[in-house]
């Protein structure tokens, strides 16, 4: 197969005249619409010309160049890119659930808000909350929606008006402090300490009666696991605060701890990444927010109740609560299979998924800092990060090694970030990964360090093997080209 032909816009393989299907005249005269003519294009839309097999060759082609968790390896630190079972998509796209109307009464779709109810319900027993909304639509729009709660919580005791401090490290996700700042709140960095953790002494300072909350990700974005929680909660509580629990790095966390255990007192969950739910390509995601017992009622409308009279589900509307953040329920099909997920794990099952996440990472570590540089050689949990090379004489980049990885049939890890070190390479295989796969990426990042010393060229002019070979990355950053022509 000529592979270059259908590397070509679908523009390109166009030709004047061509056409995939020919529509007989059926003696229907279709009008033209009495559009007013300011609305009316001047010129006719240029369209692509092509029959039918070149148009489904070239998007079929196309779509082998994308790369995804079922087709390799996918690294990607602080986003736990696991494995989605296939029993899952087949639980969300049953008939039952697949055709449900989002406003289907309560009464003709019993069975669809026992699922939302018992996926409630797990995560409750997983995170420690006393409840959990399934309402947001992604992870970003779940830290909102726990703001929003903080926030409110706040307002019900009469001293929002001064409490708008959000505590963030500088290790965070920048999410953090986006949807701070999103909520009208004032974003406040602490410092970490040398170890990668929050330095409690930079912390003291920062907390009296204007803390709103402090936001934390535990394992934090180094991987490393928040020893102090328990000290931070109680400093935090102490000025009048609440403790938020970023889910990000739930997943080396199941069958070892819970946040609620440790006193936070709201939290997200990323489903598309802790259970299984897909990930990327913009969406569709979920971000349930949970929170502890005595702030159930500042959580989204809509809820959904369980009756003990009759045994029977409804969706309620709670007078306290934020309001709606999203048009109905969040995005049942996620949720589907999620608890699709949860319920084939089972308990036993979930209590393996933090210690295999740790092995893995761990194992990829101790077989690299040999030849990465490992700022921080400390015990870390289901990610880790390196500091780019150990050699640094070679001039080769992390950029330069995340695109020779390419070649090699990896997805890249991700780079640059934390922005604590100058070249952040963030590894993080998730425990869905055997043994022979983290066995062939070490070689793989053994073979780029010795490239690198020995023919850095080809390190440094990668990838060579993928459809765009070596673009210029600043060029595409400062003049985009976004339209086709």
């Amino acid at each position: 197969m000529n592979r270059k032909v259908y590397d070509k816009l679908i523009f390109e393989l166009s030709h004047e005249g061509r056409r995939g299907a020919r529509i007989p005249d059926n003696g229907i005269i279709l009008r033209q619409a009495a559009l007013p003519s300011e609305l009316l294009r001047e010129a006719p839309l240029s369209l692509p010309e092509v029959d039918e097999p070149t148009a489904v060759r070239h998007y079929n082609n196309m779509s082998t160049n994308n790369f995804g968790v079922d087709t390799g390896f996918y690294p990607l630190g602080s986003c736990t890119m696991k494995y989605n079972p296939k029993i899952n998509e087949e639980m969300a796209s049953h008939r039952c659930f697949a055709r449900l109307h989002p406003f289907t009464p309560a009464a003709a779709c019993q069975g669809a808000l026992r699922l939302y109810w018992t996926l409630q319900k797990a995560l409750c027993e997983i995170g420690g909350m006393a409840e959990f909304t399934l309402n947001p639509f992604a992870g970003a729009h779940g830290e909102l929606t726990g703001l929003m709660t903080i926030r409110a919580y706040h307002a019900s005791r009469g001293d929002f008006d001064r409490r708008r401090k959000v505590i963030v490290p500088d290790s965070a996700h920048g999410t953090n402090p986006a949807s701070a700042a999103v909520c009208g709140l004032e974003v406040v960095e602490v410092k970490s300490r040398p170890d990668g953790t929050v330095d409690i002494d930079a912390l003291a300072p920062l907390l009296d009666d204007s803390v709103a909350a402090m936001m934390l990700t535990n394992p934090n974005t180094l991987g490393i696991f928040e020893s102090n929680i328990p000290q931070i909660a109680e400093m935090v509580h102490a000025c009048g605060g609440l403790m938020y629990y970023d889910g990000a790095n739930l997943n080396p966390m199941l069958g070892v701890a819970r946040p609620g255990d440790m006193g936070f007192d709201v939290m997200h969950i990323n489903l598309h990444k802790t259970f299984s739910t897909p990930h990327g390509g913009g969406g569709p995601g979920s971000g349930p927010v949970g929170v502890r017992a005595g702030m159930e009622q500042f959580l989204p409308n809509p809820r959904v109740v369980y009756n003990d009279s009759d045994h029977s589900f409804s969706v309620e509307y709670e007078p306290e609560a934020l309001g709606s953040i999203s048009a109905t329920l969040g995005n049942f099909a996620v949720q589907a299979r999620a608890l699709s997920y949860i319920l084939t794990m089972g308990s036993d099952g979930l209590m393996q998924v933090g210690p295999l996440a740790t092995l893995n990472a761990t194992y990829i570590k101790e077989a690299l800092k040999d030849l990465y540089l490992l700022p921080i050689d400390g015990l870390t949990k289901h990610e880790f990060v390196f500091d780019g090379l150990a050699d640094k004489s070679t001039g080769i980049t992390t950029l330069n090694i995340a695109k020779r990885l390419l070649d090699m049939g990896y997805h890249a890890p991700t780079i640059y970030f934390p922005l604590l070190f100058h070249e952040s390479l963030m590894i993080e295989p998730t425990e869905t990964e055997s043994r022979e796969t983290l066995d062939a990426f070490i070689d793989a990042m053994r073979t780029i360090a010795r490239e690198a010393a020995e023919d850095p060229e080809t390190v440094r002019s990668a990838p060579h093997l993928t459809p765009v070979t070596h673009p210029d990355d600043t060029a595409a950053a400062i003049n985009p080209i976004v339209t086709f022509s």
